[in-house]
This record gives C-alpha cells, structure tokens and sequence, in this order.
C-alpha cells in the first residue's frame, strides 16, 4: 500500500520549480494558476531567493502548486492514502479530490495572506528540535510558553512562538535534544498567534464546492482519517493555529498497511521522518523530474499489492 504525501513551509528552496516547467504543459499550467490567484509563481519558482520564497504569502501557494505539478506528471495515481504536513494537507485535499486544483490554490493563496497578516502583530518564529523525548521535551517547551506546533514524530519536534521564547530555547534545550535549528518559516504557525487566520479561512470556506475524499485522506490534526469532505474543508481552516500531528499521521499509515512512500516536490523532509519512524517502508522524494520513473517503478509496485 503506497501512501503519496505533500511537505510543508520550509520545504522550498530558490529555483526548485525550474526543471518541471520544462515537461510537456507545466508551464502552460502554472500560468493558468498564476493568473487565478495574482501571484507569477513560475517567477518565485524559479529565480526568486530564499528571502522572497519564505514570505508566507509566497511560500504556500508555490508549495501547493509544485506538489500538484509534481503529482501529475506521475501519470495515473491510485495511492492507498494522502495526507500533508501544514500547508500540504490543501495539496493532499486536491489528491483526495476534496478541492479541485484551482480552488485549492485559491484557497492557499487566501490561507498565505491571512496567516502572513497575522505573524506580522508580533516577531515569532518555529524552530526544529532534534533527539529528545516528547514527554520530556513538550513540558519544557511549555514552561519556556513555546507550543509543540509540529509533533513530528522520529525524534523531532518544532517549537514556535516568540523569537525572545526561542532564543530562550537556544540557551535551555531541553534535555537529550542534540540541536535546535531554525526554520525557513515567517511566523508561529499552527499556534494561537494565528487565531486571526482562522476567521479569514472561515468565510473562504463558505465559498468552496468540496467532495468526499475519493481515497483515505489523513488528517494533521490528529492522523484519523477523513470521511467527508466537509470535515476535510473544517480541519483545513483550524489546523493553521492547531499543533500538525505528523506522528500520528504515521502511526496511521502503520495501521493501513503502508509498504511505500512517495512524496511529492519539493520532497525530502517527510521522506527523512519516515525512514527513522517507518523501518521498512520504501521510501521516494520527488526532488527533479530526474526521480520520476522511480516513482512510477514504485508506484506500480505498490499499487498491485493492494
């Protein structure tokens, strides 16, 4: 059973989208999304810098469209799941056929804007703790008034809040943490601090033609699986001031059966947790057009096992 999964914020990287606007149509594609939300994404995508591609506004739809055009151009997908970290659950929604690919990134766009809004009231931030155990870490990190905003699973949690709580952070780590790196991020995601982003995503939502997941859609929140798509549209508005449950997310993935991983452009990062917290699952990052006849190896593969 092959789950297909979309990364979140902190993913891209300067110039990533630039070798699939060169497959057949890709081009034509993004311009069509650049022009339904007002944003050049074939620009930010390929000659922006990291500065301008960490402005949230920028970030998520660019992440939303690279997993979609990075999705499609495997051909036929019938995966046995999808699920996203953060923003990449709007591109698993899409997989999912909650949202269509338009209004996914119309909704992203909105999502992008509002949350950037939101983290310009106070200078916050998230940063990546490595090694250490939840039960010891997560207390800790309360104490500092941090949240566990991203509980990835695989030794990793990410803190966010204010940048003076997290260079508190960096000077009391808690214990059997090895580092604390910070993240390409612009804002305490998926915390109170974006409570304003809420309510902006609320009335988007009213506007929205959803359908009932067409395949098991897991959800962040809490890794159950989704049954309609208006739950799906729901969780979608919370999860921005709602800790991501990654970990949970896989714990589900175990309990269907996953035997492969493909993550979609521009992977790496949940491909990374999966190999320390899913030992022997097959695992496959959509970096450049370069991966994708793995993928579809891999694809194939794991389909028939189903």
């Amino acid at each position: 059973m092959l789950v297909l999964v979309a990364p979140g914020q902190g993913a891209q990287t300067p110039g990533f989208l630039t070798p699939w606007l060169d497959l057949p149509g890709a081009a034509d594609r993004v311009a069509a999304w650049s022009e339904a939300i007002g944003l050049d994404l074939a620009h930010y995508g390929t000659k922006a810098d990291a500065d301008e591609i960490r402005d949230t506004a920028v970030a998520q739809p660019l992440l939303v469209a690279a997993g979609l055009l990075s999705a499609s151009a495997l051909g036929d997908v019938n995966p046995g799941a999808v699920a996203g970290h953060s923003v990449g659950e709007i591109t698993a929604a899409a997989f999912a056929g909650v949202l269509d690919e338009t209004a996914a990134l119309k909704f992203v766009r909105t999502r992008g804007l509002a949350m950037a809004e939101a983290a310009a009231v106070t200078e916050t931030g998230m940063s990546a703790l490595l090694g250490g155990e939840p039960e010891v870490t997560v207390p800790h990190l309360e104490r500092l008034g941090l949240t566990p905003a991203n509980v990835n699973g695989a030794g990793q949690i990410v803190a966010a809040g204010t940048m003076e709580q997290l260079a508190a952070l960096e000077a009391d780590k808690p214990e059997g943490v090895r580092r604390v790196v910070a993240l390409k991020v612009a804002g305490a995601f998926h915390t109170h601090h974006m409570a304003p982003a809420v309510a902006t995503l609320e009335e988007a939502a009213k506007g929205l033609s959803v359908a009932d997941p067409a395949v098991p859609y897991v959800s962040n929140k809490d890794g159950q699986t989704v049954a309609t798509g208006a739950e799906g549209v729901a969780r979608l508005v919370g999860q921005v001031a709602n800790p991501v449950r990654w970990d949970l997310c896989m714990e589900t993935f175990q309990q269907l059966g996953v035997t492969a991983l493909v993550e979609v452009c521009p992977g790496g990062t949940l491909t990374g947790l999966a190999k320390r917290a899913l030992p022997g699952v097959a695992t496959l990052a959509l970096k450049t057009p370069d991966d994708l006849e793995a993928a579809r190896t891999l694809l194939t593969e794991h389909a028939t096992q189903a």
